[in-house]
């Protein structure tokens, strides 16, 4: 727990030392709130199977899971990275603290981060734009919620691996969130998408995720009803968090054998 604050602390004064990072990033949630508002009185919700044809829910549910896929692809690689080009990383190897350890902990602060953030999305999408999630099923949403931030963070740690080893360049990360954004149901239902990408897509755990809570929070789906959502995320960890796991720790190993740790 020591550690956990230290890294929270420490990320935290990181953070807020960059005053117009975070006020932009606030600013840009709200412009992106009133742009899916706007945009959802353009669009035709009837063809597109919308839950309750109301796309601005639709896509404000969308939009924020997204944001969790983003943090949890992104995290583990970037810290590695930027722990390498600050010359830093070697001094916490150095300490008692495992590299695995390490890394999960420096998730914790934009994982909070993103918590806050998509929050106020849906504060901004009440208090402007009527937003309604009166009939949710928070507990069914938080289960599908930690599943999904499990599956992403295990394939975030695959990232953070070719990150580790390579230097520059994250293939991983980059195929999933771009499929993400095209296959995932984003911006847009899946059953849309010719039978060839929908059968990709069934191959992204985000469609899962995205359905679900969907489901949950717009039409407070029972369990038996979320179970469609749950059980391939349950798969997709029992499958993922094992390579992951399994490829950092040999990268670590290489990295330290062939003594590339310092090198950036």
């Amino acid at each position: 727990m020591q550690k956990l604050f230290a890294f929270l602390k420490k990320d935290f004064v990181i953070h807020f030392s960059y005053r117009l990072n975070w006020i932009t990033q606030i600013a840009s949630t709200v412009f992106y709130v009133c742009a899916f508002f706007y945009l959802s009185k353009f669009i035709g919700v009837a063809s597109l199977g919308v839950p309750g044809g109301d796309y601005f829910s639709f896509v404000i549910i969308g939009f924020a899971l997204q944001d969790f896929s983003s943090v949890s692809l992104r995290t583990f690689s970037q810290y590695v990275r930027e722990s390498q080009l600050a010359g830093n990383l070697e001094v916490l190897l150095s300490t008692q603290t495992p590299l695995y350890a390490v890394i999960i902990l420096s998730a914790m602060y934009p994982m909070l981060w993103t918590s806050l953030n998509v929050g106020f999305y849906f504060f901004i999408g009440w208090w402007l734009f009527g937003l309604s999630l009166s009939a949710a099923n928070w507990m069914g949403a938080t289960v599908i919620l930690a599943l999904t931030v499990i599956v992403l963070s295990a394939i975030g740690i695959i990232s953070a691996s070719f990150v580790l080893v390579f230097k520059r360049g994250d293939p991983v990360g980059w195929l999933i969130e771009s499929l993400t954004w095209l296959l995932g149901g984003v911006l847009f239902p899946v059953s849309v998408l010719p039978p060839t990408l929908k059968s990709i897509s069934a191959f992204l755990p985000i469609r899962y995720a995205i359905d679900g809570m969907r489901e949950s929070l717009l039409q407070h789906a029972s369990w038996s009803q979320l179970w469609p959502s749950i059980w391939p995320l349950m798969v997709f960890a029992v499958v993922v968090l094992p390579i992951s796991l399994g490829s950092f720790y040999f990268a670590n190993r290489w990295v330290r054998t062939v003594g590339s740790l310092s090198e950036y």
